[in-house]
């Protein structure tokens, strides 16, 4: 792909990635993304067949930022676990309580939908694999994926980050726990 093309792919991407983060998918129309991208809507079509194409871009393009900023942020941290809900914490403040991209799109998407639910399962599975290389045990590392899951949710619902550090605490108590209780975790 030439230059040019490239170009024009991005700023088609950079376009429908804003819209659909101030937006939603289902509220953004291909018309408007053309228009915002200032392109022919030949261009368009020549990088993405249907808009569920360009959603598949995407979310593969949100997926490969996310990571990237992650373990940006995780490589010097102690505690890469707790670390993930600080790193939610100063991405709820860079992005106004917008949410999970993946998250969001699941609301907007039927499950028929085939080719964007694996994309949105792929990223939380890698998600959750994280969860997994940093904790001994897979079923402690779902409860805390899960409790990740869930401030992801609540800080979107209340705008705010004190879900976070309400389910960051509680995350390093479970962790605790298990570290003390010869591989169980013990919930009192």
């Amino acid at each position: 792909m030439g230059a040019y093309n490239q170009d024009v792919r991005d700023r088609i991407l950079t376009t429908a990635d804003r819209l659909f983060q101030e937006q939603g998918f289902n509220e953004t129309g291909i018309n408007q993304i053309i228009s915002e991208s200032n392109i022919a809507r030949a261009s368009l079509y020549y990088h993405f067949k249907s808009k569920e194409d360009l959603c598949i871009a995407y979310l593969r393009r949100r997926n490969d930022l996310w990571n990237q900023s992650f373990y940006e942020y995780l490589k010097d941290k102690r505690n890469k676990v707790l670390a993930a809900f600080d790193f939610l914490i100063d991405r709820n403040m860079a992005d106004d309580f917008r949410g999970c991209s993946f998250l969001n799109m699941l609301a907007e998407t039927s499950p028929e939908k085939k080719e964007i639910y694996e994309e949105i399962q792929n990223h939380k599975a890698g998600l959750l694999l994280f969860f997994e290389s940093e904790l001994v045990s897979k079923e402690l590392a779902f409860l805390i994926y899960s409790l990740f899951e869930n401030a992801i949710v609540e800080s979107k619902l209340h705008r705010a980050n004190e879900p976070v550090h309400r389910l960051k605490l509680l995350a390093d108590q479970l962790i605790q726990a298990h570290g003390t209780s010869n591989g169980n975790v013990v919930f009192t």
